[in-house]
């Protein structure tokens, strides 16, 4: 097999996975696994972000009242993701591969310490032929602390298991230019860094999952500036997964190329982090220009003018410049405490030290 990646996250999104009606379509569910199955033999370590928790429950309860879409979220996704786990253990229990389920939410991401033990969690399962299954843990998480949905997921898990690449299967067969629905519109086959697609894309949430191809590019953006290939597929298209892995220039797909340059673990953990920040610092003029020049910079207590919001040291932060606007993340190295002690002056340590910086 023509193998260009041996580490790839693929996420299939609800409306992959889903029927018409709204419950699950087990056939197309068995024939990607099947074709992770063939991947998996051939040696790439796979990691699978599967929505189709909701619709799974859906047509397994049929709840006595009317619920609130909290409610019926927290139930359908309960019952339907031992159903749907169970419906992948079966699948590739007959390839004699393994699964092992990941259940997370958004807070599991806040904290390095959490971070990491998810990442050595699914390092083992990869070390051990298993193929960790991941979705978002809809009983406890609430919508406010929620995912925008299993894109922003998969980027995060993309990023933390250094993979080569991100595969997103929706049902539509990539970035058009121009509406989808309009048959002059064509697919966009390549996207470099720094193009800006916002005059493209609909706005229109997916009919079942919670995102959409806004969503799906700005993520996409994100994981490719952090050195990852990430490509947007239609996953109801036969063997989409095989060819785009053995006949990458003939499948038709949008492909984000990555950029050049390695980011640090460290660096895209921050990166992923901005949600989580517990504060702000505010930076002068002449730390904005220093901060947009290519020199490796700390932010130090002399450039910052003010700092809203209480943080520990190792809390994630938000840098905004003299302007009001926000341009980028980084790790506090003190309490707010101390930033606010140590700001306006001269001779002081970091606040946020250059290998903890992340600049958008």
């Amino acid at each position: 097999m023509n193998q260009q990646f041996s580490r790839i996250a693929v996420k299939v999104g609800s409306n992959v996975l889903t029927r018409r009606d709204g419950t699950l379509d087990v056939t197309r569910m068995s024939a990607l696994v099947d074709q992770i199955a063939e991947l998996h033999k051939a040696g790439v370590e796979i990691i699978l972000v599967s929505s189709g928790a909701v619709a799974s429950g859906r047509s397994e309860v049929h709840p006595a009242k009317k619920l609130d879409s909290v409610d019926q979220r927290q139930l359908f996704s309960a019952v339907g993701q031992a159903k749907l786990i169970n419906r992948y253990y079966e699948l590739f229990r007959e390839h004699g591969i393994a699964v092992g389920q990941v259940l997370t939410m958004k807070e599991n991401f806040a904290t390095r310490r959490h971070y990491l033990n998810q990442k050595n969690c699914m390092t083992v399962m990869l070390e051990n032929g298993v193929i960790p299954i991941v979705n978002e843990n809809d009983t406890i998480s609430v919508s406010e602390l929620m995912f925008t949905d299993n894109d922003e997921l998969s980027g995060l898990i993309a990023s933390m298991m250094d993979a080569q690449a991100l595969i997103i299967l929706s049902n539509i067969n990539g970035i058009y230019n121009g509406s989808p629905a309009d048959p002059t519109s064509e697919v966009i086959r390549e996207i470099g860094q720094g193009k800006d697609l916002s005059s493209y894309i609909q706005a229109s949430k997916s009919s079942f999952g919670r995102g959409g191809m806004l969503t799906k590019t700005n993520i996409a953006r994100k994981v490719a500036d952090e050195g990852i290939t990430v490509i947007i597929a239609n996953g109801k298209l036969d063997n989409i997964l095989v060819d785009l892995i053995q006949r990458p220039e003939s499948t038709l797909c949008t492909r984000f190329i990555p950029s050049a340059e390695p980011v640090s673990s460290i660096k895209k953990w921050i990166a992923h982090s901005e949600g989580f920040a517990k504060g702000e610092l505010h930076i002068n003029q002449c730390a904005t220009e220093v901060l947009n020049s290519d020199k490796a910079i700390s932010i130090l207590p002399v450039g910052i003018t003010a700092i809203e919001g209480e943080f520990e040291k190792d809390d994630i932060v938000r840098i905004i410049d003299f302007e009001g606007t926000p341009v980028g993340v980084g790790k506090a190295n003190c309490d707010s405490a101390q930033a606010r002690e140590a700001m306006g002056k001269h001779g002081k340590k970091p606040v946020v030290h250059y290998d903890y910086l992340y600049i958008e």
